[in-house]
């Protein structure tokens, strides 16, 4: 795979991004490997950054219930719901992307964004596989192009069916068939990619994920380019 810097032969600026910070999750990585494919990164838990950004990147590791209290005493909840009514695109990462459902039944339970209906459940391995499920895992992309295509412009340029690193012990189950846009398999069938609206969501880490993860990335911030008002942004260089 050839390199994904943004170069800019008309001068302009590459594509902010704001990794939001409420205490969890691998922000840092998430920030260099946003910088890696020529997006102007950074992290932050300040509304006016988070406002500032042509798109918003919420990752997490841990527990959901407690994911969701940080959010909320942060008021970052809020903001999510705010940038997402005003069409700004945003990606959340494995417990991101989680946050997103109505709820959890992590913990007793905790009601989550409500983005995007449906319920996150302990992955049902069976007694054979350990939980959380660690490692690479080959993901297979909903599409209605021709085989080896995708229509999808966050996984655009990536073969249907391709690998990426997961580390998780739960997983949403959507209510509606159309959100879903990439399942893989662990014991059974898991849901690990969503979009619904301008809210895309991975269940792996696109950030530990070699060159595969660094495409939908820089897909990623492509979307975010495309979706801000017009300005002298560069995109990520194609592949």
């Amino acid at each position: 795979m050839s390199s994904l810097i943004a170069s800019s032969p008309e001068g302009g600026q590459p594509v902010e991004i704001a990794v939001v910070d409420y205490g969890m999750g691998n922000r840092r990585s998430v920030e260099k490997a946003l910088a890696h494919i020529g997006a102007r990164a950074s992290v932050s838990s300040d509304p006016d950054v988070l406002r500032a950004a042509a798109g918003l990147v919420v990752p997490g590791v841990g527990a959901f219930p407690r994911a969701m209290r940080r959010l909320r005493e942060l008021g970052l909840d809020e903001l999510i719901h705010e940038r997402l009514a005003a069409g700004t695109p945003v990606l959340g990462i494995c417990l991101g992307m989680q946050l997103a459902f109505d709820s959890s039944t992590e913990l007793g339970g905790a009601a989550g964004l409500g983005v995007i209906p449906g319920e996150v459940q302990q992955l049902r391995a069976g007694p054979t596989l350990k939980l959380p499920h660690i490692g690479w895992n080959e993901v297979s992309f909903t599409t209605s192009s021709p085989p080896g295509e995708l229509d999808w412009p966050l996984v655009a340029g990536l073969p249907s069916r391709c690998a990426f690193y997961h580390v998780h012990s739960f997983a949403p189950v959507p209510a509606n068939d159309g959100d879903v846009l990439a399942t893989a398999e662990y014991g059974e069938p898991f849901v690990t990619a969503v979009q619904h609206g301008s809210f895309y969501g991975v269940q792996f880490h696109p950030e530990k994920s070699s060159a595969a993860g660094l495409r939908l990335l820089a897909n990623f911030a492509r979307i975010c380019i495309a979706a801000a008002p017009p300005a002298a942004t560069v995109a990520p260089a194609a592949t």
